[in-house]
């Protein structure tokens, strides 16, 4: 095996698509066919089931790719490393960011990172923090923005600082006039909220159980976007980061109040894998997520507040 073949794997199995594996790695089809077939042979074993709607994994071809990915992106890492010596930082980052800081910051920070870091390939991905977690164990992801607390993750973690939850209504609800609401009052109204596994869902029943109140959810959405359109159309409450859904608001389609005391708030840390230094632009671009959150509350954009201690 060498690195050439592995990276043409891992395109391959990603994109599932030996065509749009070629575009990327701007290599003709013919070629990366080789090198999989070349690749196979070495190996003695399938890695993908050919068919009408592309390639998929076989079972070892599974195991390849969660075996080789952290080492395909080590590799890469140093290659950028050498690269940025001297010079701008180069290469690429993979960031993961959980949907409710996605949708305040991911923008923002690819705006900032193609005008201060041409040199490096910035990929942003959203998903949930135990995905997130798992593909920064697997060497898939460079960096990511994650709620706490980190318990037995094994990872290098920063605290960015802390984001309140609010209760969120539909419009007409008369909950904006209500402001602020006591937790018991709004755990008695029709609730929407993500399932038990979910980070916010903890939080929530965390905060009720210090009070004895119980939680009756009417509706689990794991979506961030799921739960804005269960409430817009009436349906329940929920609890969410007030930056979230701020367009929401200022559009007249959602009302928010803040919880009474003590509240409810929520951890933000930005994480890396543990066993690996940073890359240059990597680093990099930790040095824009603390900018940017930093410019974001001092526009009044968001209500954060902000420590940023290394743990």
């Amino acid at each position: 095996m060498d690195l050439r073949q592995l990276r043409t794997f891992h395109a391959i199995a990603e994109l599932g698509s030996l065509s749009k594996a070629a575009d990327r790695l701007r290599v003709a089809q013919p070629a990366l066919s080789r090198q999989v077939k070349l690749l196979e042979h070495e190996l003695k074993s399938e890695l993908f089931v050919r068919n009408g709607r592309g390639m998929s994994l076989t079972s070892a071809g599974q195991m390849l790719r969660d075996r080789s990915s952290g080492l395909v992106r080590e590799i890469e890492r140093i290659r950028d490393d050498i690269r940025s010596l001297g010079d701008r930082p180069s290469g690429q980052v993979i960031l993961g960011i959980v949907p409710t800081v996605s949708s305040v910051l991911s923008a923002r920070i690819a705006r900032r990172a193609v005008a201060e870091l041409p040199g490096v390939s910035l990929r942003i991905v959203e998903s949930y923090g135990g995905h997130l977690v798992e593909w920064l164990h697997r060497g898939e992801a460079d960096l990511a923005i994650i709620y706490g607390p980190p318990v037995d993750w094994h990872l290098t973690v920063e605290t960015l600082g802390r984001d309140r939850l609010v209760a969120v209504g539909p419009i007409g609800s008369g909950l904006a006039a209500r402001d602020p609401v006591d937790l018991a009052w709004l755990l008695g109204r029709k609730l929407a909220l993500p399932s038990h596994s979910h980070g916010l869902r903890i939080l929530v029943e965390k905060a009720a159980a210090r009070r004895d109140l119980p939680v009756e959810v009417l509706v689990e959405a794991d979506s961030f976007r799921v739960l804005t359109s269960i409430v817009e159309e009436g349906i329940g409450f929920t609890l969410l980061p007030p930056s979230a859904i701020r367009a929401e608001v200022q559009a007249g389609r959602l009302e928010t109040a803040s919880l009474a005391r003590p509240g409810i708030t929520r951890e933000l840390l930005l994480a890396s894998p543990s066993d690996k230094a940073a890359s240059i632009a990597g680093a990099a671009v930790a040095g824009l997520i603390r900018a940017e959150i930093a410019a974001l509350v001092a526009e009044g954009r968001w209500d954060f507040q902000v420590e940023g201690e290394p743990r």
